[in-house]
């Protein structure tokens, strides 16, 4: 009779084929047994018994304390392959036999060695799953095989010769080694315990082990189970930190901790898909599941900060980065809800991306400072707006997909000539640089409007030439480059120069006009006494002016230098050294011109922040 408390083994079960099990056994009829005489069935299972218990009952954890304190594959691998072995003829004899005599007493006495030989593998694959856990970490696993070869890794149990191996953990080479030695150990005893009947035994131990491997895995990266509401009350600062936690959590748990386990399970359960499915599903799901679901939680956040898109992007790029790896590693269908949350995630993380550069380009266009910049330097509100599309711009690949179900204005609304950039039938831009062009249309319509706050208009165009230089220098200097082409920024550099013409122009031209354009040497001494008068005075008021100007940008205030000094000198030195004879009523030498023309227009004080790197924080005027 069985021992009490073991299970009676259903030797009809669907699960064990009776062609493989029968074919290394001949009838009876070939032997001339006589129906006297045992049965060939019965002389089967008692060779086999008779070779299986010994074995058996040596490893006993019941029966002796060496059996309970030693781990078998440890202690001798070869004597672990035999006492696999014997498992495997003894389960085929049982089967064999059960099927002439299911009553038999030594099918009893078999089926009672083989609880305990299910007993000691269990405790075998407890203790190899439990002790290895540092050879069995996901990241070493990932090292050893791709998910592609694992199905064909090691078949075999043929390891007897690596028992002298040394492992000692510095060499890369040795611990690898090792990982392939106990990956296939447990796949060994796997698929002994699964043909024997013993899968729900088997799995129970790998589910509750290796999940709580995955659960803390994802905790140590910093992850944890948070609601939509629960991340709704925390400040900025808080979800900001989780959101760097996670961005790091997601590249190491697809390439490393999920891969490595999907690894592992693979090849452990190679033998049965359906036991594959189920057992990475349910170790993986939970840890899965809330790492996918953060982000969409993110997104729920209500409170709009400006500044929040480029965490959310940070996000959206991690999933659309790692989602064929997210496909790929579940891919089961039972991990249908895994793949939908990491879509769902990327969808809402979308939809609140475009909402958010909508915010962005309202709060441009209601932005309502009457306040003018001293000088007609930069206006803080083209810094602030720059710093944001320059680093919009570094996500253009993921805003390329994003924005593509809410492009800009339609060609027919704007013509080419406000984007500045080539877009035509023949040769349309793509959306995404439209979409950018139209951004910095919005602010260079802001600052126009901006420009007329001056009284002096000279001013005017200098504020106009300012920032339009500063954003085209931030456009060469960044993504938006490649974004906008040369084209668009060439016909920015047209537009700045003609507002340098025109600030000369307005500025200056008074000064230009006080000077002859051809000095006459028959000129009375009055006359040029009124013509040097008119100069020094027109130029004294043109030069106070003037003195007030900022032009933080080098290129910029040089190029203003040169563009008057050309306008003014050489006219002035032909005038000087036709009437220089008249020293009493000469105040400027050209030399004293030229001095006085490259002393201005002068720096901003501020350049150290014009010039500053992009920041991620949007000030409260584009709030």
């Amino acid at each position: 009779m069985p021992r009490k408390g073991m299970r009676t083994l259903n030797w009809f079960s669907p699960k064990h084929s009776t062609t493989d099990s029968t074919s290394q056994f001949s009838s009876p009829s070939r032997f001339g047994f006589s129906p006297s005489r045992p049965s060939f069935s019965e002389a089967v299972i008692d060779r086999t018994l008779e070779m299986a218990e010994p074995m058996i009952m040596k490893w006993n954890p019941d029966t002796t304390t060496f059996a309970k304190v030693t781990s078998l594959f440890y202690e001798n691998r070869g004597e672990a392959n035999d006492f696999i072995k014997c498992v495997h003829n003894l389960q085929k004899a049982m089967h064999f036999h059960s099927t002439e005599n299911s009553r038999s007493d030594n099918l009893v006495r078999a089926q009672s060695l083989m609880q305990i030989a299910m007993k000691r593998l269990q405790k075998e694959f407890y203790q190899i799953l439990s002790i290895n856990r540092a050879h069995l970490d996901p990241e070493s696993i990932s090292t050893v095989s791709s998910r592609t070869s694992t199905v064909s890794i090691i078949s075999d149990f043929d390891v007897e010769d690596d028992d002298d191996r040394v492992i000692g953990g510095e060499s890369v080479s040795v611990v690898e080694d090792f990982s392939n030695i106990v990956m296939a150990d447990l796949r060994l005893i796997a698929e002994c315990m699964i043909s024997s009947g013993y899968a729900k035994e088997c799995l129970t131990i790998y589910k509750v082990i290796r999940k709580s491997i995955i659960d803390e895995g994802i905790y140590r990266l910093g992850v944890e189970k948070l609601s939509s509401s629960q991340v709704h009350k925390m400040d900025w600062e808080v979800v900001d930190m989780r959101i760097k936690d996670w961005l790091n959590a997601v590249d190491v748990a697809m390439k490393t901790l999920f891969n490595g386990e999907r690894i592992l399970c693979d090849h452990v359960f190679a033998s049965d898909d359906a036991i594959r499915e189920s057992c990475f599903t349910e170790i993986s799901k939970d840890g899965a599941m809330i790492l996918f679901s953060f982000p969409e939680n993110v997104a729920k956040y209500s409170k709009k900060l400006p500044e929040k898109v480029f965490r959310l992007l940070d996000m959206y790029t991690a999933i659309a980065e790692h989602l064929p790896e997210i496909e790929a590693i579940f891919s089961f269908d039972s991990e249908s809800a895994i793949r939908s949350q990491a879509v769902t995630s990327l969808v809402k993380l979308g939809e609140c991306i475009r909402t958010a550069l909508v915010e962005f380009e309202t709060a441009l266009q209601k932005e309502s400072s009457k306040t003018t910049v001293a000088g007609g330097g930069i206006h803080p509100l083209t810094i602030d707006a720059m710093n944001y599309i320059i680093l919009l711009a570094d996500y253009s690949n993921v805003l390329s997909d994003i924005l593509a179900e809410a492009p800009p204005p339609a060609k027919a609304s704007l013509p080419e000539s406000f984007f500045g950039i080539v877009d035509s039938d023949a040769s349309p831009a793509p959306a995404i640089s439209r979409r950018f062009a139209w951004l910095i249309l919005l602010l260079l319509c802001k600052l126009d409007g901006k420009a007329k706050q001056y009284k002096d208009v000279s001013l005017a165009y200098l504020f106009l030439a300012n920032n339009l230089q500063y954003v085209v220098v931030k456009v060469r200097s960044s993504n938006l480059k490649y974004l906008l082409g040369e084209n668009w920024i060439s016909k920015q550099e047209g537009k700045i120069k003609q507002f340098v013409s025109n600030k000369d122009r307005l500025g200056w031209g008074h000064v230009i006009e006080s000077l002859p354009q051809e000095p006459n040497a028959t000129m009375t001494p009055q006359q040029v006494k009124e013509i040097f008068k008119k100069f020094n005075s027109s130029f004294e008021q043109a030069h106070r002016k003037q003195s007030v100007c900022v032009v933080p940008n080098s290129k910029l205030r040089d190029s203003l230098k040169v563009s008057i000094a050309r306008k003014i000198l050489p006219v002035y030195r032909k005038f000087y050294n036709t009437h220089k004879h008249m020293m009493h009523v000469i105040k400027f030498s050209p030399e004293d011109i030229g001095h006085y023309l490259s002393d201005r227009p002068i720096e901003s004080g501020s350049s150290s922040t014009v010039e500053s790197s992009p920041s991620r924080t949007i000030p409260s005027r584009l709030r």
